[in-house]
């Protein structure tokens, strides 16, 4: 069989596979490996990812983790250090999350129940008031698309996908679309 270098970037140790074309069924041998090393490695993963992300986001990496592990069971056996290795692969999850919130600019939003509306104190429920209609403003100065993708997304629970759907234009647009919407809202609420 012809050997290929190929980088597997899911885990990012650069290791070779060989080019078997379509995905095989998977082998009880490595299964039960895979199985393994589950038992024995997710309980001390676990509670290294919830300390830096907290316990939801830290079983959704490690539920990541092992079905990119499980899509390719014939590296299971070559798994030296299972925590090594697994760590490295929590690591690279990390990385690509943090990556695609920073596109979508979720480090901007700021959810409606953090917000504040009603202080105890009357000035503070003015300020309030003015920023909702600051933000009442803005979303008028919004393009019709930019609005309404903005608020599908933010006060219906829409997803991407189901936007895209519904628009016509692809995720990437619709990402694009919330972009330029928080973009603006921000610059508006903050007098920029």
């Amino acid at each position: 069989m012809k050997r290929l270098a190929i980088t597997c970037p899911e885990d990012g140790l650069g290791r070779e596979r060989a080019d078997t074309g379509p995905v095989a069924p998977p082998d009880p041998v490595a299964a039960a490996q895979l199985e393994q090393i589950y038992r024995a490695e997710r309980p001390s993963l676990l509670r290294r990812l919830a300390r830096r992300t907290g316990i939801d986001q830290a079983e959704d990496i490690v539920q990541q983790i092992f079905v990119r592990l499980a899509a390719r069971a014939e590296t299971v056996d070559a798994i030296g250090v299972p925590a090594r290795y697994l760590g490295e692969a929590a690591r690279n999850v990390q990385r690509d999350e943090a990556r695609v919130a920073a596109r979508r600019s979720q480090y901007q939003h700021v959810s409606i129940e953090d917000v504040d509306i009603m202080g105890g104190d009357p000035i503070s429920h003015l300020e309030a008031r003015d920023r909702l209609a600051r933000l009442e403003q803005g979303l008028e100065r919004l393009k019709p698309l930019t609005r309404n993708v903005f608020l599908a997304r933010r006060l219906d629970g829409y997803s991407y996908a189901e936007i895209a759907e519904q628009t016509g234009l692809s995720v990437r647009g619709v990402e694009k679309q919330m972009s330029r919407a928080i973009r603006q809202l921000a610059r508006h609420l903050h007098g920029t």
